[in-house]
């Protein structure tokens, strides 16, 4: 099994902590751990017994969970380490060598890289920026001309912050229809607003993962989840068997003690993604040398610039001279680009725009 280098959390991985402003994490500036205790007024992590806790977790977590969907109950939900392992699993449990998987890109690597391991054979649909990062129907339908087995998008779309809205997503599940396809679809940086639908609330074979880490600020607790039909989760949870036992009851606790804020800890991650896409949009008003489709959600997006540089040339001066951190575009196959996360102090985020704007016209005016 040949597995390529995943470029986009390498470049995180070496360069991350570098970073005096990084205008690239697409966490929501995260919350410190007093913060999450002081949000125990029932005493929930008094009654925490250390063993293994509830298997596919905590049945009152999950109920919590399911306030961010249409449907469900209990058995529509796993639990996972993280949406990255909820995602692993979903591909693990359901393709095979030669299975065809329809993706598209720019997108996150692990859509296309993982099944490609397995020896499926990957199809990738473009996001074309001219049309503000959304794809051509032609290239829809000549994806699904042969059987698909697995269709997989990011809703919102890291790294463009693509948006599908539910005339779209149904428009996905149309096809989708032809085959049976799943449509597997992470959902990371969905939040509780009605207008984000979940795909899992749309079709039978939909499959839907999400996490504590983006807008829910909670990145330290490696809390995931999947929801899907409960056929699908009973075959899921007999893979989740070989991987891991349980996501732990002290991780559970925390969650759901976060949970029940949910309201409150979006309404503080959305106060926090607008403050930053403001900043931007009036950044960009007299900045002739970058560009940006500003997303209708969530906290990514990607940023177009203009200079004689590429892009891991740019990011690497603009970290080292000036403590200022990007992930590169080209980490997502296009060169030119930043991905952007509109998730920190927003006075981290101007500075770093301060800089990065003079860096831009220095770099024209040669």
């Amino acid at each position: 099994m040949h597995l390529e280098d995943f470029l986009t959390e390498q470049w995180m991985n070496d360069h991350e902590n570098d970073a005096v402003y990084n205008l690239t994490d697409t966490c929501v500036q995260p919350l410190r751990f007093p913060e999450l205790l002081a949000m125990d007024e029932d005493g929930v992590l008094q009654d925490v017994l250390l063993d293994y806790g509830v298997i596919t977790g905590d049945v009152r977590l999950k109920q919590e969970i399911l306030k961010l969907y249409q449907s469900g109950t209990a058995d529509n939900i796993t639990l996972t380490h993280g949406c990255l392992a909820a995602n692993e699993l979903v591909m693990y449990t359901f393709l095979k060598a030669g299975d065809r998987v329809v993706s598209f890109t720019p997108g996150y690597q692990q859509f296309t890289s993982l099944p490609a391991s397995f020896g499926c054979h990957v199809h990738t649909i473009p996001l074309k920026e001219e049309k503000g990062w959304m794809m051509e129907e032609a290239d829809l339908q000549k994806a699904f001309e042969e059987n698909v087995r697995m269709l997989i998008i990011n809703n919102p779309n890291n790294p463009t912050g693509t948006f599908f809205d539910k005339p779209m997503l149904e428009k996905l599940i149309g096809y989708c229809r032809k085959y049976n396809t799943i449509l597997l679809s992470d959902e990371v940086y969905r939040g509780n607003d009605p207008r984000e639908v979940s795909v899992s609330d749309l079709y039978a074979y939909g499959i839907s993962t999400g996490s504590l880490s983006k807008m829910f600020s909670l990145a330290g607790l490696r809390l995931g989840w999947i929801k899907a039909d409960a056929s699908l989760i009973a075959k899921i949870n007999v893979r989740r068997d070989y991987s891991f036992i349980s996501t732990g009851p002290l991780a559970d606790a925390m969650a759901y003690i976060a949970m029940k804020k949910q309201d409150a800890l979006m309404l503080r991650s959305r106060k926090i993604i607008e403050e930053n896409k403001q900043i931007y949009a009036e950044w960009l008003k007299d900045m002739p040398y970058a560009s940006l489709c500003m997303p209708s959600y969530g906290p990514v997006g990607f940023l177009r610039y203009e200079a004689d540089i590429d892009d891991r040339t740019l990011a690497l001066r603009l970290l080292k001279e000036h403590g200022v951190f990007f992930v590169p575009g080209s980490c997502f196959g296009k060169d030119r680009h930043f991905r952007i996360g509109f998730t920190r102090d927003p006075h981290e985020t101007a500075e770093g725009l301060r800089i990065l704007r003079n860096v831009l016209y220095e770099l024209n005016q040669k």
